[in-house]
């Protein structure tokens, strides 16, 4: 749980180190009312470019940035509508779009999330200590950018075989970048790592994803809000939320879900995974290509009782689905089918995770056998933009892409099916809650009680994890009162 224990001394060096830098920290409701930011951020953010380095851009980790590059202000949030033209099921998917935050990457908000308690409380000193982000991929590129805002140094964790788009921006950016063994799933590689840091030095403090509760209290607060915010524009009177689709990964954006069931009720939360290493689905193991979803463990921050399905993503339909949406005789052929100009320009919007959200999405809404008048949401992390050197790789091993290409992918988008998913029902989320046994308790050395107060005590632990974002805007606004009185 969130530890908002303040070390006054410490939180005031703080104050004075982002007075020196003309720094503020927005508050969650800020992040999910964007409207609520001060007129003087808004017109100095009129200048800034969307990746700047520039710590006003902390005010831009929300759903709502004006889609453009440099200069833009706050609007409704950034979603995208996928029909049945190109899913080919009846029910309505909603998809939240990543691709504006800083960075590219919705991450920025799961990495302040857990960077900005610490800050406030004074649990972290940027002067004396480095932030470490140990990932597989966006969380430690959007743990450098917010850290490097808040003029701290950073030290980036992530498998070797990630796209070269993120080792190239990381090397800019963060002090360290640490390329460990594997692909996707080696997560307990980057645990490893973490302990021999730990071990031999005392510059660091180690900000877990997988184990962080910043980072699933910004989702349920800011994501969730953002969806519903979404739904009200799309949903009408008669239309009906089933569902909402995540990757698993840290189990962050899961969150989100959570925040669905608690607002709407009868809400489905289904956890997405690669059937390549189907963790959640079969106890599995294996490695895979949807960049950004790690495996292998469940992460400590994943409410099981509130998942209500695992749905496993084959990676070659997610691969293949990306060439069809980028590649020029992939295009035509969506046109040819009836999907619209206007969608088929924007489905750059979806990187390797957000289609593999998709798929999952189309799986979910088959089983079901849902209808026009039912919504499912999922999020869409970040975009083409991190992926360029993917379809190049592709192009080289397969060969250029072509209209037969096109044609076969069409025919396996619409083959999608509802093998290798399961309904969990409250044995199945026991037996997977309790997979976090080996993972957190035998290797990285969490409390047997708390493990057991996730489950037995459910309502307790979890609500108050998640009613802290009150505490901490209480805190936030504290912190920004010392930087504007500090001298």
């Amino acid at each position: 749980m969130i530890d908002l224990t303040v070390n006054a001394k410490q939180a005031e060096l703080n104050a004075k180190h982002c007075k020196e830098r003309g720094i503020l920290l927005p508050t969650f409701d800020e992040m999910k009312n964007p409207e609520k930011i001060s007129g003087k951020i808004k017109t100095e953010l009129k200048q800034i470019g969307l990746w700047d380095f520039n710590p006003k851009n902390l005010f831009r980790i929300t759903w709502a940035n004006e889609p453009v590059e440099k200069g833009g202000g706050f609007g409704g949030v950034n979603y995208m509508v996928l029909p049945p033209e190109l899913t080919g099921c009846k029910a309505n998917i909603v998809a939240l779009v990543g691709k504006w935050f800083p960075t590219g990457a919705h991450k920025v908000g799961a990495t302040y999330g857990c960077l900005a308690p610490r800050l406030v409380t004074g649990q972290f000193s940027p002067q004396t200590h480095k932030a470490v982000w140990p990932s597989t991929g966006n969380y430690c590129r959007g743990g450098a950018y917010v850290a490097s805002l808040l003029g701290c140094e950073s030290i980036a964790i992530l498998p070797e075989e990630m796209s070269r788009e993120r080792f190239e921006w990381l090397q800019t950016v963060a002090g360290e970048v640490i390329a460990t063994p594997g692909c996707e799933s080696n997560v307990k590689e980057i645990f490893d790592k973490c302990w021999e840091l730990k071990k031999t030095r005392t510059d660091i403090t180690i900000f877990d994803q997988f184990e962080e509760f910043g980072n699933p209290l910004w989702h349920y607060h800011v994501t969730g809000s953002a969806i519903e915010e979404a739904l009200g524009k799309v949903m009408g009177p008669d239309g009906k939320l089933f569902a909402g689709v995540f990757s698993s990964g840290s189990a962050g954006t899961m969150a989100a879900g959570y925040y669905l069931k608690d607002k709407f009720g009868d809400v489905k939360v289904a956890a997405a995974e690669a059937l390549q290493c189907p963790t959640l689905l079969n106890n599995g193991f294996g490695g895979h290509r949807i960049e950004g979803i790690g495996d292998k463990h469940v992460p400590w921050i994943h409410d099981m009782k509130k998942t209500d399905m695992v749905i496993a993503v084959d990676d070659e339909v997610t691969m293949r689905m990306m060439r069809l949406f980028n590649e020029e005789k992939g295009r035509q052929s969506l046109a040819r089918q009836g999907v619209s100009r206007e969608l088929i320009q924007r489905l750059d919007l979806l990187g390797i995770s957000g289609i593999g959200n998709l798929v999952a999405s189309i799986k979910l809404a088959k089983y079901y056998e849902l209808t026009e008048k039912d919504y499912v949401v999922t999020v869409l992390t970040d975009s083409m933009e991190m992926y360029a050197s993917r379809l190049r790789e592709l192009t080289d091993e397969k060969g250029e892409y072509t209209e037969y290409d096109a044609c076969r992918d069409i025919e396996r988008l619409d083959a999608i099916n509802i093998e290798t998913m399961q309904e969990l029902n409250y044995y199945d989320k026991q037996r997977i809650h309790n997979l976090k046994y080996f993972t957190w308790i035998e290797q990285q050395g969490r409390e047997l009680k708390e493990l057991n107060a996730q489950w037995y005590d459910h309502e307790n632990y979890w609500e108050k994890t998640f009613a802290s974002a009150e505490k901490m805007d209480e805190l936030i606004g504290e912190f920004n009162d010392m930087i504007l009185c500090s001298k």
